[in-house]
């Protein structure tokens, strides 16, 4: 049996998401310094809750323009937009599954943990789960 690993509240909310998997292909073209150019893949979802170390995403797809956006060493853009407009979130994911057609949300479920927020994000984030009422742990 597996306890709960999880170290933060989660909170149940609804928000607008929008992922952005920024993806280096090695066969990609170079700039004048010989870095290889990167790829921003896009796709939009919506959390089902949130915490202060992690989200629970919900998108349509796990695959954006044939790349996983689950894959090994990914760090996901996400765009969250809260009450008080959007803020800006650097996640990983570490977990997926796919959603069962029987409920009303479908696609796919992605565990992500927070890695990095600005300053002025992370006091925004932190105020609006403050407003929240406590959904499970």
């Amino acid at each position: 049996m597996v306890g709960n690993r999880r170290y933060a509240p989660r909170y149940m909310t609804h928000l607008e998401a929008g992922l952005a998997l920024s993806i280096s292909l090695p066969h990609a073209k170079t700039d004048k310094q010989g870095t290889a150019a990167g790829q921003s893949l896009r796709l939009a979802g919506y959390t089902r809750d949130i915490s202060a170390t992690g989200l629970a995403l919900i998108v349509p797809a796990i695959r954006v323009g044939g790349q996983y956006i689950t894959g090994e060493n990914r760090t996901l853009q996400i765009m969250l937009k809260l009450p008080t407009g959007f803020i800006e979130i650097q996640a990983t994911p570490v977990r997926y599954s796919p959603l069962e057609a029987e409920g009303t949300d479908t696609g796919y479920l992605i565990g992500a943990q927070i890695v990095h927020m600005s300053d002025q994000h992370r006091a925004r984030f932190n105020a609006y789960l403050d407003t929240l009422t406590k959904g499970y742990e």
